[in-house]
């Protein structure tokens, strides 16, 4: 596995100390050498496309001739390009990701609009498989044990607005309910927005994430109705269900299809149906301990690397040409 960023370079993004160009640049030029070095594989597994933000050509004429390539998404990266504010992105690189999914052996999409998006591309093959976690890292935890109930969500600083968003239900409930919000990976400083609420924030760490989740009583994901939303595979959602934990969630995207597919736990749209919903499930311990159960299994079956990992091998080894 050669990911294109290192942890150093990301853990400084998320950390609010911006992009480095010398990073950047070096980052860039170890993944050509990367790409130059693959000239004798029998197939490349790319991560939705070589080098973001180059075009089409340019990322093609580095990557090894006569050796096919699997690229897979679970975001709509597309819309980086065709819905960027600037212009010149938007010429440039607008149809980038179609003709990078066409020129594909296999597009490996995470749900239906993505999949969409590679059809109306002309990509040759297209496979479904889910996000999935490690069942083995997330273990059920059904009771938090936890003397305030905790509300949490796990996240990054980029989508730390989505929370935010709902900050008026959070102070409603705290009428009624001894709620304590934990949000893992937002900045330190979202913790004084919300009110009189409780708020802890929690680094995100690889090694912590798993244990983190565990300690929620409810896991929320948030989202407005929004085409780069869209494209979002549900993450959130299988981190908490993997750890036994009720869901919330914005009917957006996958969403939909992860929490009424499994019923492990409840979909609102608008400040007034997240109340309700959480209320709910602040109300009944034993509500919340059935959804969870559903959703652990839903992950034992369906999302998670155990699950999907042979899928995963088989694309792969007929995209390569190696079918058994």
């Amino acid at each position: 596995m050669r990911p294109l960023f290192s942890n150093f370079y990301l853990e400084n993004l998320y950390a609010g100390k911006g992009r480095s160009i010398s990073a950047v640049a070096r980052c860039y030029a170890a993944r050509a050498r990367c790409l130059r070095e693959a000239s004798g594989s029998d197939l490349l597994w790319v991560e939705k496309e070589a080098l973001p933000f180059i075009p089409y050509r340019l990322e093609r004429a580095l990557m090894p001739k006569n050796v096919p390539y699997v690229v897979d998404y679970d975001d709509a990266v597309f819309h980086n390009y065709d819905s960027s504010r600037h212009a010149l992105v938007r010429k440039s690189l607008g149809h980038k990701i179609d003709r990078v999914m066409a020129g594909a052996a296999t597009v490996i999409c995470g749900n239906r609009y993505l999949a969409a998006r590679a059809t109306r591309a002309g990509a040759r093959h297209i496979r479904h498989i889910p996000t999935v976690v490690d069942a083995a890292r997330y273990m059920p935890v059904p009771n938090a044990g936890n003397v305030r109930p905790v509300i949490g969500w796990i996240g990054s600083p980029s989508t730390q607005k989505y929370v935010l968003a709902l900050r008026a239900v959070f102070e409603r409930l705290y009428q009624t309910h001894p709620i304590r919000l934990v949000l893992v990976g937002a900045r330190p400083e979202l913790a004084q927005q919300f009110g009189p609420v409780p708020v802890e924030v929690l680094p995100w760490a690889e090694d912590t994430e798993a244990h983190h989740v565990a300690s929620f009583d409810i896991g929320i994901m948030p989202l407005p109705d929004k085409p780069w939303e869209r494209g979002k595979c549900g993450y959130k959602l299988i981190q908490y269900m993997a750890c036994a934990k009720p869901v919330v969630a914005s009917p957006v995207g996958v969403n939909t299809e992860i929490v009424e597919g499994w019923d492990c736990g409840l979909l609102a749209e608008g400040d007034n149906q997240w109340f309700v919903a959480l209320d709910r499930l602040l109300s009944q311990t034993g509500g919340r301990v059935e959804f969870g159960r559903r959703g652990r299994l839903a992950v034992e079956s369906h999302y998670s690397l155990q699950a999907q990992a042979p899928n995963l091998a088989c694309i792969l080894r007929n995209a390569a040409g190696m079918v058994e």
